[in-house]
């Protein structure tokens, strides 16, 4: 347990950090499981507008620091791999 101020109040603001942090992978989560329906759907043009608007929403949550940039282009990359292939179909 916290016995200083100081780890006391880091351990205030890693509370509230911790808050906003799951906020934000769950508003990305949704926007990736609204493309994932799309592309379960076949419908292609949906896909790309849910690819579209959760692609930005993933590179946001690497500059706030919830995900590795790595992990976020990883995910970006095999999505649109999907949707490009809904797209063919």
């Amino acid at each position: 347990m916290a016995n200083t101020p100081q780890s006391k109040k880091r351990a205030r603001q890693i509370e509230r950090r911790t808050e906003v942090n799951k906020a934000r992978r769950s508003r990305i989560r949704t926007y990736l499981r609204k493309v994932e329906e799309a592309i379960a759907s076949g419908d292609a043009e949906a896909a790309k507008a849910a690819f579209q608007a959760a692609q930005p929403e993933l590179m946001r949550g690497v500059t706030k620091g919830v995900y590795h940039k790595n992990t976020a282009s990883r995910k970006i990359s095999r999505l649109a791999s999907r949707v490009k292939a809904v797209s063919a179909k």
